[in-house]
């Protein structure tokens, strides 16, 4: 069990960004905490849910069905009067800025933090949207913490903030410091047994005893504005809003997140200490002006360093134009004017070619021995192989069964998908079975609408692919709006027990919660019959029970169901244990003279099949072979023999 709830204070220790997240909120009395999985922001709620059984902390942490509902369930425990946090990754802000535009408006009683993990470069994401944005667009507080002391301080600041404010906080942090890790001197985490009572018998539009609501506009909105000044106010001496450099730098970097890192980085490595200052500001939105301003005064020359969108730079120019007659017209690098790009993650490398270029600097050049062993080992050192499911995973076999049922069809059908592992069904490891990609639950949208187009003629099979985690997170509500509709489309559930893409979580499927206690779980199939689908439940490594069952369904007017139900070859439950031996009969095996193209190694392409290139045959490879036995039924020979385990 994690010990970040009992660190003594003053105690040093090395924490990840999400577990110094975690720690600032527990030193801020955090109560509440909920979120929906999602890479780079899963460990804070993981961290939470650890420790939530500690009497000592009074927590109740749980993962929410989807980010909306996440919000909403920790803005109860404000309204209560109670700390609480809300945590997601950058697309799921998406989903919760229905209600965010809501609460905003409202505001909070108790403090709340809305923690927003972006990913720039995409990393482990389908975009690097990012969510500074929205900070201005819902007129709430932005801070972003820039190492990993300042991720528990800031974290626990936030909270204070909040309480000051009675508003949210947006609280972001990205990838390369969620899940980096650094020393963190501990602070003091309080005891507090706080009573949680909503008070709502006052004056309607009274913010702490009457209606929690956003309405009427010009009060609330009015508010709202004031709330931002008084932030705006409290920014102007926030510690973490820090200057480094001379007192009249020849060029001043402003930066934020963790781009101060390589913006240090950067100055250092260029030998520019005397010559360049390092403004980093943590309290993003609003800025501070009188701040900015006494910093612009003292500089002709600007640099912009952060990731993904100039949102930084564009806030400060707007600060610059108004305080023009002050500090005079200044000259701006970034990402406008092309010095760094407007798209992609930001590394040292990058900060360091734009800043020797703006300095008219020699960059530092690499040995060239270091460099040339470094490339060995990068490029040479392991074989190359293509983006692929692991072996074992049931959605090689589903997409397999779906690609070939289409294909006996042959009608031209095909599948919309979204987001999760089974995302890979548009590469060639899931047989390009993939036709449309977007947000999560989308496919499920899209096919409603595909399954629509019969009145133009259109009699191609519509397909889409859930997983059984997005089933409740999104896809429940297109499913209603086909089968209301009359749609045409079958929807596919590829049900492997847990969400799994980032770390089996549990979801309302799951006779678990987050905090490991038994919770009710809600039957996919009899969902979907209750609302009217044809369903089907199969094994998707049974080839031929699934295949003659999807060609079924997929010949039938309106909705029908098919949920593919088998575990992920990594859960808990089925790691390190075999259903089947698996063998290549070389007696058998024709290799490439057989006519199957190599079905096995070459299409098929599970890592637990070889092509032994001295032998020219087909063969397991018992290390990596998860023994889910789908593979024999794939050889028209039958060369791949599976023994039951006994």
């Amino acid at each position: 069990m994690t010990h970040l709830g009992h660190y003594p204070e003053g105690s040093r220790h090395l924490l990840m960004g999400n577990e110094a997240i975690v720690r600032g909120a527990l030193e801020a009395g955090v109560r509440m905490a909920a979120g929906y999985p999602g890479t780079p922001s899963s460990e804070i709620i993981e961290n939470l849910a650890a420790i939530s059984k500690d009497p000592s902390l009074h927590l109740y942490v749980e993962w929410s069905v989807n980010e909306k509902v996440a919000l909403e369930v920790a803005s109860s425990a404000s309204f209560a009067g109670l700390k609480t946090m809300a945590v997601m990754k950058q697309p799921g802000l998406n989903v919760a800025a229905d209600y965010l535009l809501h609460l905003s408006g409202s505001g909070v009683r108790g403090a709340m933090v809305l923690v927003s993990a972006d990913d720039p470069g995409a990393l482990s994401s389908v975009n690097e949207g990012e969510t500074r944005h929205y900070a201005k667009l819902m007129e709430i507080p932005l801070l972003e913490p820039g190492d990993f002391q300042e991720a528990k301080d800031m974290t626990r600041w936030a909270f204070e903030l909040s309480d000051a404010i009675r508003n949210v906080v947006l609280v972001r942090t990205v990838t390369r410091l969620s899940h980096a890790s650094g020393t963190v001197i501990m602070g003091r985490v309080p005891e507090n047994d706080k009573q949680a009572f909503f008070k709502h018998d006052g004056f309607i539009i009274d913010p702490n005893e009457g209606v929690v609501m956003s309405p009427p506009v010009e009060y609330k909105h009015g508010e709202q504005h004031r709330k931002l000044k008084q932030a705006e106010s409290l920014f102007e001496n926030s510690p973490f809003n820090t200057y480094t450099g001379p007192d009249t730098p020849e060029l001043l970097i402003i930066t934020s997140s963790i781009c101060s890192l390589y913006s240090r980085e950067a100055v250092h490595m260029l030998g520019l200490e005397s010559r360049v200052g390092i403004l980093k500001i943590g309290t993003t939105y609003p800025l501070p002006r009188q701040l900015m301003k006494k910093h612009m005064a003292a500089c002709d020359r600007i640099f912009f360093v952060e990731e993904v969108l100039p949102f930084l730079e564009e806030e400060v120019k707007i600060i610059a134009a108004e305080c023009a007659a002050d500090i005079g017209v200044k000259t701006f690098f970034g990402k406008k004017n092309g010095s760094l790009p407007m798209v992609g993650e930001m590394n040292p490398d990058k900060v360091i070619a734009a800043l020797s270029k703006i300095m008219d600097t020699a960059m530092p050049q690499r040995d060239a021995a270091y460099a040339a062993r470094a490339g060995a080992v990068a490029f040479g050192g392991s074989p190359h192989r293509e983006a692929t499911f692991c072996p074992g995973c049931p959605h090689r076999a589903s997409f397999f069964t779906l690609n070939t049922a289409l294909s006996m069809d042959n009608r031209n059908g095909f599948v919309c998908g979204d987001i999760g592992c089974y995302s890979m069904g548009v590469l060639p490891a899931g047989f390009s079975t993939l036709k449309t990609l977007h947000a999560m639950g989308s496919g499920t949208g899209v096919a409603s609408g595909f399954g629509k187009l019969s009145k133009f003629g259109m009699d191609q099979p519509v397909l889409s692919v859930c997983g059984d985690s997005t089933f409740f997170h999104s896809a429940m509500p297109p499913l209603v709006n086909a089968i209301h509709n009359s749609s045409d489309m079958t929807l596919v559930v590829l049900d492997n027990s847990g969400t799994a893409m980032t770390g089996f979580q549990p979801h309302p499927g799951i006779e678990r919660d987050a905090m490991g206690d038994t919770a009710a779980t809600i039957d996919i199939p009899a969902v979907c019959r209750a609302m009217g689908a044809e369903v089907r439940v199969c094994d998707p490594f049974d080839l031929h029970h699934s295949r003659e069952t999807l060609l079924e369904l997929i010949g039938r007017k309106g909705v029908s169901v098919l949920v593919l139900k088998q575990g992920c070859a990594l859960s808990p439950e089925k790691k390190s244990s075999r259903r089947y031996d698996m063998r290549v009969d070389e007696t058998i095996c024709a290799g490439e003279s057989c006519g199957c193209n190599r079905m096995c190694t070459r299409v098929f392409a599970c890592p637990g099949l070889v092509w032994d290139k001295e032998k020219t045959k087909a063969r397991i490879d018992d290390v990596t072979c998860a023994g889910c036995g789908f593979c024999a039924d794939i050889c028209p020979r039958g060369a791949i023999v599976k023994k039951e385990v006994a």
